[in-house]
Formats: C-alpha cells, structure tokens, sequence
C-alpha cells in the first residue's frame, strides 16, 4: 500500500495530463473549485499514484519523483513508442539499480529505476 502521494506542480492541466497519459498513468480523478480554477487531480500507474495541481502555491516547479519499476528498460521503450523524450537513457548505476531520467513539461524530474530486489 502507497502511503506517501508526491505533489508536483503543472502549468497547462492538458498539456500534462497528456503528458502523463503517454506514461500509462490513468487520471483517477479531478477536481477545480470553480470553472476557470486551476486543476488538481490524482493520476496513477501501475499502483503509483501521483497529484498534479496547478495551484501556484501547492508546489514549486522542478520537482523530482522517483518511481521503482520492475523492468525500466520495457519502460524505456513503451515512452519511446509513445513519443516521449527519454533525457537519460537506461544505465547501471554503481549502486546497483538500473535507473532512466524523463523531464515533464514543467521540468519535473521523473527517475524510473529497477532495484535487484
């Protein structure tokens, strides 16, 4: 059971959400407390649930999630296929995790890794 949510900001809710969707995160729900309002939604993949919101004083842009994956070389190329830049390439870090780096459109850092465990 996930018992942390990580918050990051968006400034353009399509934009990201369509993002995201290219990911394989599905958006759970959405909520805004008015027409017009920014959005705040929660999305999720594969168990990991993440908020996006675009609420100028929930978060700052820039930040980074790290997400553990079972194969991040299958990831890789299922993002790839559906057209989203990969900054940094499937490597084997000295700490023996196999890790990738993804940069949404507001410069959030995405780390997808696949420990031995």
């Amino acid at each position: 059971m996930q018992t942390v949510i990580p918050q990051l900001r968006m400034t353009d809710a399509d934009r990201s959400l369509a993002f995201y969707a290219a990911l394989g995160f599905t958006v759970d729900w959405e909520h805004r407390f008015a027409t017009g309002m920014p959005l705040f939604a929660q999305l999720t993949r594969e168990g990991q649930t993440i908020f996006l919101s675009g609420h100028a004083g929930d978060c700052a842009i820039g930040g980074a999630i790290y997400f553990k994956v079972r194969d991040v070389d299958a990831c890789a190329r299922a993002f790839a296929a559906a057209g989203v830049p990969i900054v940094t390439a499937p490597w084997d870090t000295d700490w023996s995790t196999r890790e990738m780096v993804l940069v949404d459109p507001d410069h959030n850092r995405l780390r997808f890794a696949q420990h031995p465990d």
